[in-house]
């Protein structure tokens, strides 16, 4: 029958619904009459209590989740953007702040930032999205060619089809020819081509198959310091040992053989160093690598059996006079056959950087060299157990591999496009370098290349002290203080890991240049008043 209000059923049952309609603010269900029901304070009491003995404790906590997830940090999207996003919230409540908006200089998001899109890019994937668009006179010729190859290559001649799990084969195919342009002949094979979400998801898969063993010979795994934070976050999440190896600041974040060679050999006590990892144009650091650091490092791998991970998503961020991207793959074949043919190398490139900026297509691809033929066969099935990239991506992948042409009718369009947004960022590195070194108590070098500064910053012992006091590395204090009272959002150099006792933090250059000048004159005052406040 009915208990108490019309709930249905027997005396546990009727007791354990009437809870959940308490719990949900629901007035339980009863036999239609005017007015409303009415409980009286024992009944509520009663149903709360058994309400109480019928919730159990959560299956996953803290305590039983993944503990290598648990150990993950990402210190681009950390506690400081957190803080960020609560301030951001604040200003639209009308709550009064020293600023007028926040501005996020901590993550490399162009279009975010206000970068326009480059129209090919996007007219061609207009074209691969609403195929219709191919009839209609408003879109050039020779977008509507790749659009109907691409499409050609989708199962139904639709962009939202699964495609094979290494990639649209037209794709790949213009992704080798690419490589060969790039490196001045140097052969590419679309087999070895492997399309992906972003660079960041070809960097996962192939460190997944690289890792393995237990104690002291599980994988270690060599990288860079500073670091983008992808890595440290991979090695934890796979439970792998990460060895650092530190750049050189004093000589412009270059790679030194001898500080491989100390962190290589230290990490032998521990663990089986197999992969040596490097980001070129640097991330955080902005350095682009000479070729001798190259052949240096590629030496460095075969002579101690290491799988190299090149991180080239910045190739075509390259700014200061002298300085020209050297690919690894092209220097490795230059350095003959007997690294050419033994040296096993991941290098990677993305859709997210250069001068397109299109972070959300998450387009990228990886090359990988001299794998055994039994592990591309392992790695084609771990790519297909997520089935396939981004359909989007991989033709926005498309056209920063095969772009217009000369002669073709959207060359000098593109042409006029990508080279404004390159020379606009060139001009914003150098402003920013100069701007930070005017600074008491800053020093940044050189932004050769990519798209941020990591400048060193002093911070007095007694803001050391107060940092402590708050549980908090001393940058993410600095650099918390500043977003309390600018509203610029930065990283701190903890983030991506420092030598001990150096202090840095890491901000993009993507504003636009009359908001970056206002930005860095912010960080100048701000600054200023630290220092005269913990000296």
């Amino acid at each position: 029958g009915r208990g108490p209000g019309g709930c249905r059923g027997g005396r546990t049952d009727m007791a354990l619904r009437c809870a959940a309609s308490l719990a949900a603010g629901r007035q339980p269900r009863g036999p239609r009459r005017e007015g409303t029901v009415r409980w009286s304070s024992a009944a509520k009491a009663s149903a709360v209590k058994i309400n109480e003995k019928a919730s159990r404790e959560k299956i996953l906590t803290l305590e039983s989740m993944n503990p290598q997830v648990k150990a993950v940090e990402y210190a681009v999207r950390g506690p400081i953007v957190l803080k960020a996003g609560e301030i951001e919230k604040e200003l639209r409540k009308g709550i009064k702040k020293p600023f007028t908006e926040v501005i996020k200089a901590n993550i490399g998001d162009a279009h975010a930032m206000g970068q326009r899109p480059i129209t090919f890019l996007r007219q061609v994937v207009a074209l691969c999205t609403y195929p219709n668009l191919l009839d209609s006179p408003s879109f050039p010729e020779d977008a509507k060619k790749r659009a109907r190859r691409i499409l050609q290559g989708c199962g139904g001649n639709s962009l939202g089809s699964y495609t094979a799990s290494q990639g649209i084969n037209c794709i790949r195919e213009d992704v080798a020819a690419y490589i060969e342009r790039r490196d001045g002949g140097v052969p590419a094979d679309p087999d070895n081509i492997y399309l992906t979400t972003g660079a960041s998801d070809g960097i996962s898969a192939i460190l997944k198959i690289l890792v393995s063993g237990g104690g002291k010979s599980r994988t270690g795994v060599m990288i860079p310091i500073p670091q983008y934070p992808l890595y440290s976050a991979a090695i934890s999440e796979l439970d792998a040992i990460q060895v650092n190896y530190y750049l050189d600041e004093e000589n412009c974040w270059a790679l030194d053989a001898n500080e491989l060679r100390r962190a290589l050999n230290e990490a032998k006590a521990y663990c089986n160093p197999k992969v040596l990892c490097i980001i070129n144009p640097g991330n955080p650091t902005g350095q682009v690598q000479n070729r001798k650091c190259i052949e240096d490092m590629i030496h460095f791998a075969w002579e101690e059996k290491l799988f190299l991970l090149a991180d080239e998503v910045y190739q075509d961020n390259v700014y200061s006079e002298g300085c020209q991207f050297h690919s690894f793959k092209k220097i490795l074949y230059e350095m003959g056959p007997e690294y050419y043919n033994n040296v096993e190398l991941a290098s990677f490139h993305s859709t997210s950087k250069g001068y397109m900026g299109e972070c959300g297509y998450r387009g990228g691809y990886m090359e990988v060299i001299n794998l055994h033929p039994e592990i591309k066969g392992q790695l084609v099935k771990l790519l297909s157990v997520r089935l396939c990239p981004p359909v989007s991506g991989q033709a926005a992948m498309d056209i920063v591999v095969n772009p217009p042409v000369p002669g073709e009718e959207s060359y000098a369009q593109f042409i006029k496009e990508k080279e404004s947004v390159l020379n606009n960022l060139a001009k914003k590195a150098k402003l920013t370098e100069d701007m930070f070194n005017k600074i008491p108590g800053v020093h940044c070098n050189a932004l050769q290349g990519a798209m941020y500064a990591f400048p060193r910053i002093f911070i007095p012992s007694k803001a050391i002290e107060e940092a402590k006091a708050h549980k908090m590395a001393p940058d993410m204090f600095y650099c918390m203080k500043l977003l309390e009272e600018t509203g610029i959002c930065v990283v701190p150099g903890s983030g991506f890991g420092q030598r001990e006792g150096t202090y840095h933090f890491r901000m993009t250059i993507l504003p636009p240049v009359e908001k970056l000048k206002i930005l860095l004159e912010k960080v100048k005052d701000f600054h200023i008043k630290f220092l005269e406040k913990y000296a």
